[in-house]
């Protein structure tokens, strides 16, 4: 399968207030660009880039869009992002089977997150990166110049779109030609849409921000620390917190530890998929923040949580310390379990919670101990996990 990438980047990002083009403010070591381009560029189901940029910096680009391993092309963009789509989607290979869009504005997309997006679309014919509503949705209206609630929307229903968002050529072309003809749409799923597509729902990521104003900035700033090898926050404002879940283990279930099933004759019992490894990280998290744990705001007399994606929990938890002014900036944990062995899974493990909490994987660490045979754990009756995280502020 052939699959061509469009970064959309041909905006100014007047929004943000500053006088340099956003998508060429740094965040961390690097622009929020080439952020952006090297997931791109590093991803072996990506074939080629077309790069939109203003016309001004297409004329003279950044070098590391020029040095490229794949093929990239740059082209300038049009006055709205739409127009800028269209003409990136002009110079795409017209062999290729998916295209995939990205917004340069979203420098934190993880690669897993495109494989997923892509693999969508070309089973579906469209598929968007989107979250699912967290908070209790409040339909507005006008009275009297003052805005109050009309209705209560459910949240079920309620999705936050995201970009990757990849369609098969096809349809990208039947939505980029409505939009020549229907006017402004903020994303190409809302043209596809229109056309007559269905649009897929892929989980997207809470660490997938898209850096807007200068608030963004600065949480993207700090999340990028938290990326960085060795890199560090004042020490005394960090936060550290200590988590531990112990689940039985059971007939009938699946074993699941750090978003990995586990090929186990016995899984672990609880009310959620009962992830005894994300579910220390999360008490770990919130604790560090002292935003309670993970019994307060997923309970398990809750039915929303019966059978819950605890790499999901995890995620949500992340949403939390943020707002309370926080990023997670390291893991460190330890499962305790007699059999199976965890070594073969760890780097998988590694790879499924970096991505959930937005952190880069050489921050997140996880060993397997065994009880020696010693009490319930030992008897290979239970899985206990225990956790640290360190969180940095804002």
């Amino acid at each position: 399968m052939f699959v061509s990438a469009i970064l959309a980047a041909g905006g100014r990002g007047t929004r943000l207030g500053a006088p340099t083009p956003k998508q060429l403010l740094s965040v961390g070591d690097r622009s929020i660009l080439q952020r952006s381009f090297d997931t791109l560029d590093a991803h072996d189901n990506i074939h080629e880039i077309v790069v939109a940029l203003p016309v001004d910096i297409a004329a003279a680009p950044p070098g590391f869009l020029v040095s490229s391993r794949k093929p990239v092309r740059i082209v300038g963009g049009g006055a709205r992002r739409q127009d800028s789509v269209a003409l990136a989607f002009a110079r795409t290979a017209a062999n290729a089977d998916v295209v995939v869009i990205h917004d340069a504005a979203r420098p934190f997309a993880s690669a897993d997150l495109f494989t997923r997006v892509i693999l969508a679309a070309s089973r579906g014919g469209a598929a968007i990166a989107a979250l699912q509503a967290q908070d209790t949705v409040k339909e507005a209206t006008t009275a009297a110049g003052i805005h109050v609630v009309a209705k209560t929307i459910s949240r079920d229903s309620i999705y936050l779109a995201q970009t990757p968002q990849a369609f098969t050529r096809q349809v990208l072309a039947e939505a980029i030609m409505q939009g020549s003809s229907l006017g402004v749409a903020t994303d190409e799923a809302t043209l596809a849409e229109r056309a007559g597509h269905p649009v897929r729902l892929v989980d997207g990521e809470a660490s997938n921000i898209k850096i807007t104003t200068e608030h963004d900035l600065r949480v993207s700033q700090a999340m990028a620390r938290g990326r960085e090898p060795g890199a560090r926050s004042q020490e005394s404002l960090l936060r550290i917190g200590t988590g531990y879940d112990l689940h039985r283990l059971g007939p009938g279930r699946k074993l699941i530890i750090g978003g990995v099933e586990i090929s186990h004759e016995l899984g672990l019992v609880g009310h959620s998929d009962a992830d005894v490894l994300c579910h220390a990280i999360t008490d770990a998290i919130l604790g560090a923040a002292a935003q309670g744990d993970i019994g307060r705001h997923f309970p398990d007399t809750d039915p929303a949580w019966k059978g819950a994606d605890s790499i999901g929990l995890l995620k949500r938890a992340v949403e939390i310390v943020r707002t309370a002014g926080f990023v997670v900036s390291n893991i460190d944990a330890v499962v305790i379990a007699e059999r199976p062995k965890m070594a073969p899974h760890i780097d998988a493990m590694r790879r499924k919670l970096s991505d959930a909490m937005g952190i880069d994987i050489s921050a997140v660490s996880v060993k397997g101990k065994t009880n020696e045979q010693v009490g319930a754990l030992g008897r290979n009756e239970a899985i206990a996990v225990h956790a640290i995280a360190m969180l940095s502020p804002l």
